[in-house]
């Protein structure tokens, strides 16, 4: 009898708690490299979707890479699923590349924008959502902006740079060691060309091994605000206060670049999202520390841009 009672509570937790979630979730192969995940609020009205597309790296459709498992893109689309937007949320082409061992060297950035605007025309296709939203952190900002032109009915960006990725990288050698900014600048110049180089300090190998060249090459040809000045939909732009990678400084140029961008600055809010209370170690250690929370201001202005 214990047994028989153990189980019925149990099942009626379970299905308690399978009330309580107000949104489905679907798995969705968008085609050969796409795979993401689909929340749907249980809805009579027509939702709008949320488009979330990840930073830059192998990072998967949850914010997730090897070496920093942190959850914030399932985060925030269950924060806005839960408050009746639709989203959608998928592993770069890298990741399942990756996972099937079988690595395309010859992988360009505009694969990653092909990538978005293939999910954007598939959801237009379908049919069943009132407007599409993009939203892309870090990396995906640019992706997003250069996937939404034209396509989407509105651009969010978290996180996301504003000059192109060749004054980024220079920017932060200039801070790291300014004494390899110059050679650093004879490099780019030259893949500006279409040309690849071994002109380079050897202090940034890293940076510059011949397999990333080619990548960067279709990278750095554009530039975030040349981009975003063309987008003739509603722009609204986030980023935090103690973002170690993307200062708000970039949000600036991206929102005085564009007559349709409003500016959100999240305080102590970092690049994963998080809220930070103290120092830089703190900071860079949240990365992979999957149990906190994403900032409920950010989740607050997101809806609040959307369901204007």
């Amino acid at each position: 009898m214990k047994t028989i009672l153990t189980f019925f509570f149990l099942f009626l937790l379970t299905n308690v708690a399978s009330q309580n979630l107000n949104y489905t979730a679907t798995e969705i192969t968008i085609n050969k490299h796409i795979g993401g995940t689909l929340l749907s609020p249980v809805t009579n009205e027509q939702p709008k979707l949320a488009i979330i597309i990840a930073d830059s790296g192998p990072t998967d459709r949850n914010g997730n890479q090897n070496l920093a498992k942190n959850g914030v893109l399932k985060k925030l689309a269950e924060s806005l699923s839960k408050e009746g937007i639709a989203t959608f949320r998928y592993d770069k082409r890298i990741v399942k590349q990756i996972r099937n061992n079988k690595v395309d060297p010859n992988i360009t950035f505009d694969d990653f924008i092909a990538d978005a605007i293939n999910v954007i025309e598939y959801f237009k296709t379908i049919g069943s959502y009132r407007d599409i939203y993009i939203i892309g952190h870090g990396q995906g900002s640019l992706v997003g902006m250069l996937a939404a032109k034209g396509r989407a009915d509105g651009f969010i960006s978290l996180a996301g740079a504003g000059q192109s990725i060749d004054e980024v990288i220079t920017s932060q050698i200039a801070n790291m060691d300014p004494s390899l900014v110059e050679g650093t600048k004879t490099a780019f110049e030259s893949l500006k060309k279409g040309k690849l180089t071994n002109n380079y300090p050897p202090a940034l190998a890293s940076v510059f091994r011949a397999d990333v060249q080619p990548f960067i090459m279709t990278w750095m040809q554009y530039n975030p605000q040349d981009i975003i000045k063309s987008l003739e939909i509603p722009v609204l732009i986030i980023n935090g206060t103690k973002d170690l990678q993307v200062p708000v400084e970039d949000a600036e140029l991206l929102t005085k670049a564009s007559n349709r961008a409003e500016l959100q600055l999240i305080e102590k809010m970092n690049h994963v999202l998080f809220i930070i209370e103290g120092d830089e170690l703190e900071n860079s250690k949240s990365y992979n520390e999957s149990y906190r929370k994403i900032s409920g201001d950010l989740v607050a202005a997101v809806i609040q841009f959307i369901e204007k």
